[in-house]
């Protein structure tokens, strides 16, 4: 039996999410006095999305370039046997050395911490950045885990039955955040 979610209220409208990615961009040029050593990793699929948004939002502001970098967690998951019998692993993309970089890790959505955990642990074995950031668009809540975002858009409580779905025009043909139940 398979779970199903019912749309139960939309978060963040196309605008909102444009104003968000523009104001988390602004606080991350601010607190890092620039661009220099900073670069981009997405966590993959939807922090692809944003951290790609993200970056040109950045150069916008900075007329720089950063370099963009690609995640895929699946591996580093500590619920990885649980997954599926078959997980799709895609490629982990970071065509930079990411020795003293001030790395800006990007997800949609902040929940209990593990998909953070699993992308800090991949990030640690291609070198040693002088930091790691981390921006969301979504804090919904339920920490499993000491893990705190630096930059976040919206912050938003959330029940344990309830699910935050962000869709992307990239890959959903539309922008929005919504707030969905869990239909038995």
């Amino acid at each position: 039996m398979t779970n199903l979610y019912r749309t139960k209220k939309v978060i963040m409208t196309k605008a909102e999410i444009a104003i968000a990615i523009k104001r988390l961009a602004l606080e991350i040029v601010e607190k890092n006095h620039g661009t220099k050593d900073l670069a981009i990793i997405g966590i993959r699929t939807r922090g692809v999305f944003l951290a790609e948004r993200l970056s040109a939002e950045i150069k916008k502001i900075s007329k720089k370039t950063m370099p963009i970098g690609v995640l895929d967690i699946t591996l580093y998951r500590d619920d990885f046997t649980s997954l599926s019998e078959m997980p799709v692993v895609k490629e982990t993309q970071i065509p930079f050395v990411i020795d003293d970089k001030k790395i800006i890790l990007v997800d949609d959505v902040l929940f209990t911490g593990r998909t953070i955990r699993a992308a800090l642990d991949e990030i640690i074995d291609f070198g040693r950045p002088q930091s790691i950031q981390l921006a969301v668009l979504i804090d919904r809540g339920h920490r499993e885990l000491p893990i705190q975002a630096d930059f976040v858009a919206k912050t938003f409580k959330t029940a344990l039955t309830e699910m935050i779905s962000v869709n992307f025009q990239e890959i959903d043909n539309n922008d929005q955040v919504t707030l969905n139940d869990k239909v038995s």
